[in-house]
Formats: structure tokens, sequence, C-alpha cells
């Protein structure tokens, strides 16, 4: 992991920590959804040009392309997270983050043991591409990505919290894949640690709209699938960029905390 010396340190208390801008719903040309340009070097690139320096990247269903990212990523500054989002049974989009590529890989063995076994139709779903770090083509995945897992909402939070991950419902009031828009609630008996919110809402509309958001730390993230879509505006203040840090600063628990800040293009807002 690269030296934290150049992201500024910030004092609380007798703590020094880091106040670090993420972009936590990234996708790669492995989703089918994505677009061509969204290859592991121009990724950090665009990045790098917003100020971020936390990334996620959470392809459907998939997990692939991560390890090219965080080759693109070396020496860079920017830190990458292993990440998916998962469709649940449900229909349900739900970001699973983790601070390993050996908890990744746990968490996509189970994954694929809960798609059906159906090839990918490229022509109508689109290109599922894995890539080297360069964003040179390697093979394309066959099995269709762009589909529901058997996994319910509840299981799924359950694995990744017991694999040591962090779930977040994505775009939870979107009426499609959105947590609120699918179920038309927030399950009382899953532990949350946070929601996400699409880019098209605030967090005070969004509360108003929805008071049952009222409860919850929500975040926002671009859910990049090009990479004019990267925002960039969740920031944390945190020792290091874990999942227990994340944690923490979702709970403004010992001197951590985030805020939803303003989208900002080469240090311009």
């Amino acid at each position: 992991m690269p030296s934290w010396e150049n992201f500024g340190s910030l004092v609380c208390g007798k703590t020094d920590v880091l106040k670090i801008r993420a972009e936590l719903h990234i996708h790669t040309v492995l989703s089918p959804c994505a677009e061509v340009e969204m290859i592991p070097p121009l990724i950090v690139q665009e990045a790098l040009r917003r100020d971020v320096k936390l990334i996620a990247i959470t392809d459907h269903n998939a997990s692939a392309n991560i390890q090219a990212v965080i080759g693109a990523a070396q020496n860079s500054g920017v830190i990458v997270l292993p990440g998916m989002e998962v469709q649940t049974r449900e229909e349900v989009h739900l970001l699973c983050l983790f601070d390993t590529t050996e908890q990744i890989s746990a968490w996509q063995e189970i994954v694929d043991s809960s798609l059906p076994d159906r090839e990918n139709d490229a022509e109508y779903f689109g290109e599922q591409f894995i890539v080297d770090e360069t964003g040179d083509y390697i093979r394309s995945e066959q099995r269709l990505l762009a589909t529901a897992t058997t996994l319910t909402f509840e299981q799924a939070v359950t694995k990744v919290e017991n694999l040591g991950g962090l779930a977040i419902p994505a775009h939870v009031e979107r009426k499609a894949y959105g947590l609120l828009g699918v179920l038309g609630f927030v399950p009382p008996n899953v532990h949350l640690e946070a929601l996400e919110i699409s880019r098209l809402i605030k967090p005070a509309e969004a509360i108003q709209r929805f008071p049952q958001l009222a409860g919850f730390p929500l975040i926002t993230n671009g859910d990049v699938h090009r990479l004019d879509e990267f925002l960039g505006i969740t920031e944390f203040i945190v020792e290091a960029a874990t999942i227990s840090e994340i944690q923490l600063a979702l709970r403004n628990a010992q001197g951590r905390s985030f805020r939803i800040g303003e989208q900002r293009v080469n240090n311009v807002i």
C-alpha cells in the first residue's frame, strides 16, 4: 500500500487522520453495461484527475478485473478496494467491499455457486471483457453476469460481513434494482452500516421523500460506467483506507467521520 504522506493529515485529538475523497462504485469493461473506455489505466488516470484517492471496483457479480486495476494503480497514490455489485434474488443491487483480494476471491466463489448457468448473449447484454493492467484484452467472460443470483438480500449481507467485508445497498431510491424501489422498505432485521443514494438526489431530498432513510448514514457514488460519471464526493476522515476505518467513519466514531462534499475536477470545485 502506498505511503499516506501525500494525502495530507488532519489532527483529531492526538490521532493523525486523513481526509480521503472516495468513489466506491466503479465498473470496468467486465460489466456488460460499461463503456469500452473503462479500462484500468484510464480509471486510475480519471481518479487522479478528480483528486480521488480511494476507489472500489464493483463489477456486476464479478471480480476478474480487480487485480488489473490494482496493478494500474501501483505507485500512483490511488488505493483500490476489491469489490463487487452483486444482484440478489430479489433483484436488489448490493455493493460488497473488501480489504483484500483473498476476501473477494472467497466471495466470488459464493457468487459463482449462486449464479445461473447461462451463457452471455453479447449482442443483447453487452461484452464482458477481462483485461490486463494496461487495458489489453485477455479473454471474454462467457457466463452471463447481468442477472440475479440465488442469494437473498439478507443472505448476501450476512455472508459479506462474515468474510470481513462491508455491504452497502446501491442507489436505494431507484425503481430498478434499488432497495426501496424493489422491496419498498429497508429490512429491519438486516444489519446495514450505510445506504448509497444515486447521483440524482441529495441526502436531504432523499430523506424527505423516504423518511425511513433518516436513521442511516447516506453516501453517494457515481455508479461509474463511463469516465465522465466519476463523482468522488463522499469524503472520509480516517486513519487508513480499510473497511474497519470506513465503518468507524460511517458511525462517526473514534474521531472518524464522513461527509458528502462537492464534485471536483483538477482540484477545482
